[in-house]
C-alpha cells in the first residue's frame, strides 16, 4: 500500500490494485507543484469525494472527464451529476459500503460543512462525510474534515482502523491537540498522518504537537508526492 500526500486534504491511495484519489486539488493548490499534477494523478481508478469546499471539489469534475473514471460520493450529489454532467458515479451514504475491486469503502459521519458559492449564494449539496478504506490487510480511517466527535468510538468498534488519516490543521477542522484527543481516545492506530495543514498561514505549519501526545504511535509527517509505504 502507498499513501502519497498532494498536499491539504488531497491524498493518492494506492491499494488493493486501485488507486484513489481523495479530494484531488490540484487547481490552485499552493503546495502541489504543476509539473507534478500529471504523476499525481496517473493510473486512478477512482475519485472520493468528503465534501463540496473548492479546496476538494475543484478538480473532481475535470479528472472524472479527462481519465474517465467514477466520482465516489454521497447519493445525491453523485445523482445529480450522473444525470447533468455526463460523469460515471457510485453513490451511497452514511453507513452504507462499496467494493471498488478488492477495497471496501465506508462512509462514515463527520462534523463540518458542505457548500459551494453561486450566483444565488451557497449551494448546498449533501453533507460533509469521512471514510473507512479497508484492503491489503490494513483499514484506513481518512477523517475527511471534522471535529472531534464521539461517534469515532463507533467507528473503532465497528472497523478497528490501524491507519488514521486525521485532519488536524485547525481553524476550519480540528488542530494537533484536538486530534491528538480523538487518537489516543477513541482509536487504537498503528499509524497516524496528519493533513489539511501548512497549506496557509492560518492553518498549523507542524505535526510536532501530535506526534508528541501520541507516544507509541508512528505519527509521519507526510511530504507531497513522496509515498509512504504500509
Amino acid at each position: 500500500m502507498k499513501i502519497i500526500w498532494l498536499g491539504h486534504g488531497s491524498f493518492r491511495i494506492e491499494i488493493g490494485g486501485q488507486v484513489l484519489l481523495v479530494d484531488p486539488w490540484l487547481t490552485g493548490n499552493p503546495v502541489l507543484p504543476e509539473d507534478q499534477h500529471g504523476a499525481a494523478v496517473a493510473g486512478a481508478t477512482h475519485i472520493l469525494l468528503t465534501h463540496a469546499h473548492f479546496d476538494h471539489v475543484a478538480d473532481v469534475l475535470p479528472l472524472a472527464r479527462e481519465h474517465k473514471i467514477p466520482v465516489v460520493g454521497q447519493y445525491d450529489l453523485m445523482a445529480h451529476w450522473e444525470e447533468h454532467e455526463q460523469i460515471e458515479t457510485v453513490g451511497f451514504n452514511k453507513g452504507g459500503t462499496v467494493d471498488l475491486g478488492d477495497v471496501q469503502v465506508t462512509m462514515v459521519h463527520a462534523v463540518h460543512s458542505s457548500s459551494f458559492g453561486t450566483q444565488n449564494g451557497p449551494n448546498v449539496p449533501g453533507t460533509e462525510c469521512g471514510y473507512m478504506i479497508a484492503g491489503d490487510g490494513h483499514v484506513i480511517y481518512l477523517s475527511g474534515d471534522t471535529d472531534v466527535m464521539a461517534d469515532m468510538k463507533v467507528f473503532n468498534d465497528l472497523h478497528a482502523p490501524d491507519i488514521g488519516i486525521l485532519c488536524a490543521g485547525g481553524h476550519f477542522t480540528m488542530d494537533m491537540r484536538r486530534a491528538a484527543y480523538a487518537a489516543k481516545t477513541f482509536f487504537d492506530f498503528k499509524t497516524v498522518i496528519p493533513c489539511h495543514y501548512k497549506t496557509f498561514p492560518i492553518l498549523e505549519q507542524s505535526a510536532e504537537a501530535l506526534a508528541k501526545a501520541l507516544p507509541g504511535v508512528d505519527v509521519i509527517e507526510p511530504e507531497v508526492m513522496q509515498a509512504i509505504e504500509i
